[in-house]
Formats: structure tokens, sequence, C-alpha cells
């Protein structure tokens, strides 16, 4: 795999001090990005085209989202529940709790498959324990656990040819590869794929471009790391503030990275160092994403 290059350096287009940005999904229908602050109770859209920037505030955390197919607004992910809200009448409907004897856990990332299940994970809300899991919300209501015992999950992403899924486990600094069957919706051998460093950064959200590279944002590590199939890395993208906590292409031709940060886990010193903590960032690349699965229900 050839390795990408920028083709300018990362910029900052919304200062919004996210307290912990997360769960970045374009939206190829309104030409916008959409991310959340899971501690700050937010959810924000991006519009390049206009540079307007629209909030929705929640009573509790929300982490990750899809677009619907067939009906307005978005698939969420709230502190504990699956629930759709949309946002042009405000309108929040909660699904399923999947984890009802787990009150020490909040939702984490997630994304939908090309078949319309979304897949989220959980963790430890002290991110110490390994007590999260891996859910499979199917469009017609029905949930699954597929992966349980896990420490602090983020991701998935998945191989072009969807026969592989990739999922962090950022407690343990562990990229996990899975034998995925698209067709069933279903896990089967489970590797490890790839071993942060102490001096890396620990691996949390991440996406997959058109040419099968994945590509890692780094907690703890200012940058975001591109890698080809077999782990090697291919490139880095440093930013300018230390927790970078998820990323995924957009624009009109997918070829911008956006990328997410956070305030959370940083003392005053720091953020005093790092004024951009908790941004939302975009680069140009010479690389072209894939646009997202949007929920089947």
């Amino acid at each position: 795999m050839t390795a990408p290059s920028p083709l300018s350096p990362p910029r900052c287009v919304w200062p919004v001090a996210a307290e912990l940005g997360e769960g970045a999904l374009w939206s190829t229908r309104e030409q916008a990005l959409y991310f959340v602050d899971i501690l700050g109770h937010a959810l924000h859209r991006y519009a390049p085209g206009s540079d307007r920037r629209d909030s929705w505030r929640f009573d509790e955390e929300i982490s990750a989202l899809a677009e619907r197919e067939d009906a307005p607004g978005l698939l969420v992910t709230l502190r504990r529940d699956f629930a759709f809200f949309d946002p042009g009448d405000g309108r929040l409907q909660r699904l399923h709790r999947p984890e009802p004897d787990r009150d020490g856990n909040r939702f984490n990332d997630g994304k939908c498959d090309v078949r319309g299940r979304f897949w989220a994970g959980t963790t430890d809300f002290a991110c110490v324990a390994p007590t999260g899991g891996l859910y499979r919300f199917d469009p017609d209501g029905g949930c699954s656990r597929h992966l349980d015992g896990v420490l602090i999950a983020n991701g998935p992403t998945w191989s072009p040819d969807q026969r592989t899924m990739y999922f962090n486990e950022t407690g343990l600094g562990r990229t996990w590869t899975f034998a995925f069957d698209p067709e069933r919706g279903t896990l089967g051998e489970r590797r490890p794929w790839l071993q942060q460093g102490a001096d890396d950064g620990a691996p949390d959200g991440m996406t997959t471009d058109a040419a099968g590279r994945i590509w890692i944002a780094r907690w703890g590590g200012a940058c975001v790391s591109c890698h080809a199939d077999d782990g090697d890395e291919l490139a880095r993208i440093a930013l300018p503030t230390s927790h970078i906590t998820s990323c995924t292409f957009g624009g009109p031709d997918l070829r911008t990275l956006y990328v997410t940060s956070a305030r959370a886990g940083l003392d005053a010193a720091q953020l005093q160092r790092e004024p951009l903590a908790g941004a939302l960032f975009a680069v140009e690349l010479d690389a072209t994403g894939v646009p997202a699965a949007r929920f089947g229900g």
C-alpha cells in the first residue's frame, strides 16, 4: 500500500472546546459533519459549505451516531440506551438498554456496517475496569452482545471487502481484527493486529479509506496514524493537542479528514499549552474515504 500525503496543514475549523469530542460522522445527504461531546452532553453539526454550526444539548452523555436510511434523523447511543434522535424537531425516542445490570458503564464508540446494523461498544465510566461489551443493534430492534470483558471499546471499522472488522481496545493499547461475516453480522477468529507503544498514545476512534488503509486517532499521541492492512504505519498527521479521539473522511469528494479532540484528562498547565484542546480539525489529503453506512431502521 502506498503512503498518503497531506495536501495542507491541519486547521482548526471549530474551536468548540469539547470535554470529550468523539463520534465523527460525515453526512453525504447534508454535506455536514456530525460529532459529539460525550462528557459535555452535546451533539454538534458543522456544515463547511456555509460555515454553519449547530448544537443540541442532552441531559446525559451522547457518544455515537449513524444516519437512518429510511427515516429522518439519527440513531444515537446515550449513556445506556440506543435511541432515535431527529435534529429537525428535537424528538428523542429511547429504544433499548442492553446493559441494565451494569450501572457503572456507559456507551462509547460505534458505527454501522454495510448491512445497516449498528455496532456500539461500552466502557466502565471510570475507564479502569474491563466491563465493556460490543453490541449489534439491528434494524428490526434486535440486540445481541458479541464481545464482553472489554477495557474501553472504540471503533469499529471494516476492510473494503467487509470480511475483516478492526476493533480498538483502548485500555490495552491494542487493535484487534476479527473475521467478519457480512451476511450474518457475526464475528469469527480474533487476532491482535497492532499494539501501541507507551509513547504512541492509545488507539481511539478510527476509519477506513477507499484504498483499505486504516486511520487511527491516538489518545495522548497528538496525531492520527495511517496503517496498511498488515498494520505497518504509513503516515502520521500531527495535531496541536494531545488527546485525539476520532476521525472520518468528509467533504464533497471525501478527501478531507475531520478529526475530533478532547480537553478531558489534561491539567491546567497542559490546557494552557494546548489552547485548541477539544477543537474540531480538518486536513486535506490525497486519500479518499468511503461514505458512512446508514442504519437500516
